[in-house]
């Protein structure tokens, strides 16, 4: 085989791929790809330097790994804010209309299934990354290689990351099962669990059997010139990337709700599931201008399919036991199949739900699954009662410790600090993905561990041995070391990653980032005053904050004393102008909004998205329009870009 013979063939190959796995319509046999797949590999064994990148060869799977590695995104994947019906839909246009009226909006089918970050060098795919925490991720790249909807080769040679879901078509999804039955396998609960599954095989020769299908919706960190999402999105898909249907450009919000109607009649057509509408902001310069919650982008959003219901029976009701001592009560229902998984049980909140709803055991009710959401009864049909049916009482006596309960208001509360859920649901969520991510230590073991009496509360675990596990059910030798060079091994974590560990009470992910940012380890001594000066952080955040370490003080320097948390800490700019104030950036300027943020953010500015009474300086440029009217209207001072560069320009000859 010639070199150029070689490049038609993969050509071929090519096409042939793609017909069977993206278009669902082979064109060739099972045995005529075989033999020219074969073909090719052979020319491309004695031939190592005339390897196509785009090979199909190079998607069958390599050596199978040990585990999969972390990686950090080039710049962060944030979660979508949800919205659930018209009134909170105009409620979020409403506030994107604050920086201008005239806004066109990208829409895009949410499809259910697993995020993925793909980073291109002179276009040569180089990593791919589980969305993980939206920072740091695990690197799949061997397994995102075998998805013959991923280009392996783009003609952009620009350091780009393109985002999208991995999904498994529903006919996949069946057949995997069917096949998995056959092995007397365990079957997969949904095709998201499915795809999430197939992403994190450590052998990817099973994932390149999975027939995963990654549908691309935005890009993360480029060098792109596009003022328009949809300009973009088009040339993204220019790339090789499969455009999937009803990607559309609206103007309105009517437009909006016709279109989102129209996806929810059609989404039992579509190959994979879909629970709802993505809806960004069309022009790239306002959603710099609108910027981010300490969640979600300001700009974007994702519009939820309304929940599918299904009727069922309560058959029971269960008492959980919170790391908080909350006790919330759990229905436990006759199996009912809704959106691919098994659902037996329900959330109910608090006892206050149950006599809302005139709840008693059972009766039969109506149950909604919505994407995430937890399983929800709605309605109870009273007109289907037969006599049987029992009343459900509050419980007085903590079902796991028998301590009395404190009814408090609606909340009803273990106050036994040892009472055995508390203990083992605070020591699960520690050690967590999410949190200090502590291999081996499940919700099993944990418990196991408390029954047993080898911990009692999270430092316990950092003084096990291995004499303590030995004896134990199921701890032979390799998983007590394991086990314990995990706990070892989270020693000096991020102090971030601590601090969400400890399970403070409003005080999630992105909060505790921006604490431990701010403070250090000096979080443990800082004022309410100091909290609320942090952006994104409300009174209620920083009262259930100071609340907590006002009890667990001493615990808290004792956990930080062994775990020796590494600390990152912004360094203090020197006195300035702009140090301590809050400031609004606004209008076209000279350099892009996120390079003025970060500089003035450096120099200790607070920068806020939005102009209030707080705001102490307004920078604009040209085209500056409401922000820039209000800071007239509330007499906040205002600086124009030149004026500002002047400022600077003074500050940067004291600091030298």
């Amino acid at each position: 085989m010639t070199k150029e013979e070689y490049e038609k063939n993969i050509e071929k190959l090519i096409s042939w791929a793609k017909a069977y796995y993206v278009d669902d319509e082979p064109i060739a046999s099972d045995e005529e790809y075989d033999k020219l797949a074969r073909e090719c590999l052979e020319f491309e064994n004695k031939n190592p330097n005339l390897i196509n990148p785009n090979s199909p060869n190079r998607r069958v799977g390599g050596a199978i790994l040990k585990g999969f590695k972390k990686a950090n995104h080039l710049s962060r994947m944030w979660s979508q804010e949800d919205v659930f019906n018209d009134k909170e839909l105009e409620d979020w246009i409403k506030r994107a209309s604050k920086v201008g009226d005239n806004l066109e909006f990208f829409c895009q089918p949410k499809f259910d299934g697993a995020s993925l970050n793909l980073i291109y060098e002179n276009g040569i795919l180089k990593q791919a990354i589980t969305r993980g925490d939206g920072e740091v991720g695990e690197d799949v790249t061997q397994n995102a290689m075998t998805i013959q909807s991923i280009p392996l080769e783009i003609s952009e040679k620009s350091l780009i990351e393109i985002r999208g879901e991995v999904v498994i078509k529903k006919s996949d999804f069946e057949a995997i099962n069917i096949e998995r039955l056959k092995k007397s396998e365990s079957t997969f609960a949904n095709p998201r669990n499915a795809a999430a599954g197939s992403l994190r095989q450590l052998d990817s020769s099973i994932t390149s059997k999975r027939k995963l299908f990654f549908n691309a919706w935005g890009v993360g960190q480029n060098s792109l010139n596009f003022e328009k999402t949809s300009v973009m999105m088009d040339y993204i898909f220019s790339l090789g990337f499969v455009k999937t249907p009803m990607q559309t450009l609206v103007k309105n919000i009517d437009d909006i709700k016709k279109l989102y109607e129209n996806m929810i009649k059609k989404r039992d057509t579509f190959p994979m599931l879909l629970d709802g509408m993505v809806i960004k902001i069309d022009d790239i310069a306002t959603q710099q201008d609108l910027g981010f919650t300490q969640k979600f982008p300001r700009w974007s959003c994702a519009y939820k399919f309304p929940a599918v219901e299904k009727t069922t029976k309560l058959k029971n009701i269960i008492l959980q036991v919170g790391r908080t001592g909350v006790v919330t009560p759990v229905a436990i229902v006759e199996p009912v199949l809704i959106e691919g998984a098994i659902i037996e049980r329900a959330t109910l909140h608090n006892f206050d739900e149950i006599k809302r709803l005139d709840l008693k055991i059972n009766d039969e009710i109506i149950i909604i699954r919505s994407g995430d959401v937890i399983p929800k009864i709605t309605k109870v049909l009273k007109d289907r009662r037969t006599g049987n049916e029992k009343e459900i009482l509050k419980p007085t006596i903590c079902p796991d410790c028998s301590s009395e309960l404190l009814i408090e208001d609606i909340m009803i509360k273990c106050q036994n600090l040892d009472c055995p859920s508390r203990v083992v649901n605070s020591i699960i969520y520690f050690a967590s993905k999410n949190c200090l991510n502590i291999d081996g230590l499940g919700d099993k073991i944990v418990e196991l561990l408390v029954n047993e009496k080898k911990i009692f509360d999270i430092l316990d675990l950092y003084s096990l041995k291995y004499e303590d596990l030995e004896n134990l059910e199921g701890f032979k030798e390799k998983k007590i070391n394991n086990l314990l060079n995990a706990i070892e091994n989270s020693k000096n974590s991020e102090l971030h990653r601590v601090l969400t560990a400890l399970g403070i009470e409003h005080i999630g992910e992105v909060a505790s980032k921006s604490i431990c940012s701010k403070f250090g380890l000096n979080l443990v001594d800082i004022s309410f005053e100091d909290l609320i000066s942090i952006d994104g952080i409300g009174e209620q955040m920083a009262n259930s904050f100071l609340e907590f370490f006002r009890v667990n003080r001493e615990f808290v320097l004792k956990l930080f004393y062994i775990l020796k948390p590494k600390v990152t800490i912004k360094e203090e700019a020197k006195d300035n102008i702009f140090k301590n104030k809050t400031v609004v950036v606004t209008g076209t300027m000279s350099k892009s909004r996120d390079e003025i943020k970060i500089f003035l953010e450096n120099l200790g500015a607070k920068v806020s998205s939005s102009v209030s009474k707080k705001t102490d300086f307004v920078i604009y440029g040209a085209d500056a329009g409401s922000k820039y009217d209000k800071a007239i209207e509330l007499g906040v001072k205002i600086l124009s870009e030149d004026e500002m560069n002047s400022i600077v320009w003074i500050i940067v000859k004291k600091i030298i």
